[in-house]
């Protein structure tokens, strides 16, 4: 199976009038997968049931968001890290930055060594 591709005509960045537009490969997915999908993909590989398996997720889950709001990093081994970051204004001097300067937060996610890895392998296919 392959990765497939689509082609994105875009404009240089910073560059009045968008500058030298180039032709950029960009993903085409290829579907989803539900939690459905992956407890009977996981069922395969366990002794676990359906429910054991559904009930493990779900728990994951909501640990995740109790841990990530309280600034945790979360490490799943092989699977890679979840961790939380900020997006904000910038101030000039330190003692006038105020929480009201935050914009945002949101999560990033950095894939263990065997996802990146199973990338580098990837094969790429251009979407009909």
């Amino acid at each position: 199976m392959s990765i497939k591709y689509k082609l994105a005509q875009k404009a240089q960045p910073g560059v009045a009038g968008g500058g030298t537009k180039k032709w950029y490969a960009a993903v085409a997915s290829d579907g989803e997968l539900t939690v459905d999908d992956l407890v009977k993909m996981i069922e395969k590989f366990s002794a676990l049931s359906e429910a054991d398996i559904r009930g493990v997720i779900i728990a994951l889950e909501n640990v995740m968001q109790d841990q990530i709001v309280n600034g945790k990093i979360i490490r799943l081994d092989k699977l890679g890290s979840f961790y939380p970051s900020l997006s904000s204004e910038g101030v000039m001097k330190e003692e006038d930055f105020t929480v009201a300067n935050i914009k945002s937060a949101k999560v990033n996610y950095r894939p263990g060594i065997r996802i990146s890895n199973a990338l580098s392998t990837a094969t790429f296919k251009k979407k009909a």
